[in-house]
């Protein structure tokens, strides 16, 4: 690793030259089942060739224009994800964090332009991860990821999931929202249960409060819906995009109701790149997949298997790691009884890429587009290391 480039990472010395469907080749000719996707980066795999396609063709189009002008692929885009949503209107960013980071804003104009601004703070939950500017370092709350960003930003309260006793307690005159994650997924791939989400949403209507969900790692199809809130038929006044939406292009978006985004209004937020013309035909030709008949319905059917088939391996190696198996889809986490890095480890020296996640969790977030044969190839693997760290 070169000293130019800032050591703000732990890599792991490995560097990759091309991708292929499921599969990394690194510099060296080693080849790897990537059951992490850049973590939840590559909905499609690797050189999908429709996005590759249309990434191709605006680059020798036009890549940017700024937001100074109109964009007919973000005006397609936004079209489309609102037409298979709740939301009436999106705004186009780079990242997750950046998306996040709109929704805080848009929760405080709301208050803002409905005569209350006093009305800033937000609630958000133990075990949560917003991203890593300052206000989302804030939102998350962990020490880990504050350390040394001090004085953390004002304005985020923090209560356990399904606390509502707690939750009751932290809402206040100054309270604008409530934010969460269907899935915690970096705090160690927690499902947040229906009626959770649901109790959620009348604690917010009872109070005034718009909730936000944080659909980062679990949107465009992860779950087996194309946004995971679906699987409670909650209806959420603001969520957030980022990873898959651009397939691996950097792409965020904050979508809304019209009435949660009344307040956002031109001069109010802004973005140089956000939904530029080659962001947006990324964005376009991922959902020209995800919204094929039958390709998120696949999602949860592979998302079954890869669940029945880990819940096996599990149940006959406990000694290495529990047999619970957490998740929706094709987010799915195994907590382990050794350090989860040793796992994850030894899955690369098996060919197969796994990241971490929190609570001692190993995740699995394939390629949407996995087959029955890239989940058999896993869970051989994951028998091996299994039988090699149990004895």
């Amino acid at each position: 690793m070169t000293a130019a480039v800032m050591p703000t990472y732990g890599r792991i010395d490995i560097a990759f030259e091309r991708g292929e469907g499921a599969y990394m080749y690194d510099t060296e000719g080693g080849k790897y089942l990537d059951f992490a996707t850049g973590l939840a980066v590559l909905c499609l795999g690797h050189s999908h060739p429709h996005l590759v396609a249309e990434i191709q063709r605006q680059a020798a189009t036009l890549m940017h224009t700024s937001n100074l002008y109109n964009i007919p692929g973000q005006e397609r885009l936004a079209e489309r994800l609102v037409a298979n949503s709740f939301a009436d209107t999106v705004f186009f960013c780079n990242s997750g964090a950046e998306a996040n980071e709109c929704a805080i804003k848009l929760a405080r104009r709301y208050h803002h332009a409905n005569g209350n601004p006093e009305r800033y703070r937000v609630i958000t939950f133990d075990d949560c991860f917003h991203g890593r500017t300052l206000a989302t370092i804030a939102a998350t709350g962990n020490e880990k990821v504050l350390d040394g960003f001090g004085p953390k930003v004002e304005g985020f309260d923090h209560v356990a999931v399904g606390d509502f006793e707690a939750l009751q307690a932290a809402i206040g005159p100054q309270t604008a929202a409530i934010m969460i994650e269907p899935i915690q997924a970096e705090g160690g791939v927690m499902v947040v249960e229906d009626a959770v989400m649901q109790k959620l949403r009348q604690v917010c209507d009872d109070n005034g409060l718009l909730l936000i969900v944080d659909e980062v790692q679990t949107g465009m199809g992860r779950t087996g819906r194309l946004l995971a809130h679906e699987w409670s038929g909650v209806t959420p006044d603001v969520a957030t995009l980022g990873k898959g939406i651009g397939g691996g292009f950097p792409i965020g978006a904050c979508m809304a109701t019209a009435e949660a985004a009344k307040g956002m209004v031109a001069g109010t937020h802004g973005s140089t790149y956000g939904g530029n013309p080659l962001a947006a035909a990324a964005g376009n030709a991922v959902l020209d997949v995800i919204l094929a008949d039958g390709f998120i319905e696949n999602v949860e059917r592979m998302g079954a298997l890869l669940r029945s088939r880990l819940e096996d391996v599990c149940r006959r190696n406990d000694s290495v790691i529990h047999e619970e198996v957490r998740g929706r889809g094709l987010l799915l986490g195994i907590q382990c009884r050794v350090p989860n890095m040793d796992l994850v480890t030894a899955m690369r020296k098996h060919g197969v890429l796994v990241p971490p996640a929190g609570d001692n969790v190993m995740r699995m977030l394939p390629p949407l587009n996995i087959v029955e044969s890239h989940i058999d190839e896993a869970i051989e693997a994951l028998e091996d290391v299994c039988r090699e760290l149990g004895q």
